[in-house]
């Protein structure tokens, strides 16, 4: 039987047990927003060292720094009207370009989509006041009525044809005969997706004023942002 002096030496010998020390955890939240004071003080430091560059090139070339200037404000200006809608740049109306972007969707429209989407390319120039389109049964040669700023009456005759079907001289001669008298414009225009035949050419330069022809490939000149017909 052990003594109690034995007891106690032998609780001596044993070593005793310390509870192990776990890290200390910051908080995530804390961690955060030592990242975030570390970024913002790296990006201080890059603004002050690009300042200070700025700063010694200007004093290096004043002349230089004043015409870059000019040039950041100038494209911060567009910039700005750009995103408020107040400048478009050409071809950068999306709704009209979706509409009429080729001449593949002109021939594939019906005859009266047709007229309105020759109105809407008539529209396009600035020296247009109004296209009204005015196509029917008995339109009489006059499918879009187009007036210019300048009071010059335009009637433009449309023709949506298909490649082997092409206008002929009878569309000349009934445009000729009423645009002046009967609709009271100066001037007529044919378009078409197809082309016209020889006799139509032929008849059209005979007349004392040809009227002017826009073919599927002056129409497709158009459509990409050319001159139109009465420019």
């Amino acid at each position: 039987m052990a003594t109690p002096a034995r007891r106690r030496r032998a609780t001596a010998r044993r070593p005793t047990r310390r509870p192990g020390r776990r890290p200390v955890r910051r908080p995530r939240g804390q961690a955060a927003r030592q990242r975030a004071r570390e970024q913002g003080l790296t990006r201080f430091g890059l603004a002050v060292l690009v300042l200070a560059a700025v700063v010694s090139f200007a004093r290096e070339y004043p002349v230089g720094t004043g015409v870059l200037g000019f040039l950041a404000v100038v494209v911060a200006v567009l910039v700005l009207l750009a995103r408020t809608g107040r400048l478009r740049f050409p071809g950068a109306d999306g709704t009209r370009q979706d509409v009429t972007h080729s001449l593949a969707a002109y021939q594939h429209m019906t005859g009266t989509q047709f007229e309105h989407a020759i109105a809407d390319l008539a529209r396009r120039d600035p020296g247009v006041r109004s296209a009204t389109v005015s196509g029917g049964a008995n339109d009489r040669g006059l499918d879009v009525l187009v007036v210019l700023h300048d009071g010059r009456r335009i009637a433009v005759q449309c023709k949506r044809y298909g490649e082997r079907n092409r206008v002929g001289a009878p569309a000349i001669y009934t445009a000729n005969g009423t645009y002046a008298d009967f609709h009271h414009c100066d001037a007529a225009v044919i378009v078409t997706t197809s082309r016209f035949t020889r006799d139509a050419e032929t008849a059209n330069a005979s007349l004392p004023a040809p009227l002017r022809l826009i073919d599927g490939r002056g129409l497709a000149r158009w459509i990409a942002g050319g001159r139109p017909p009465w420019g």
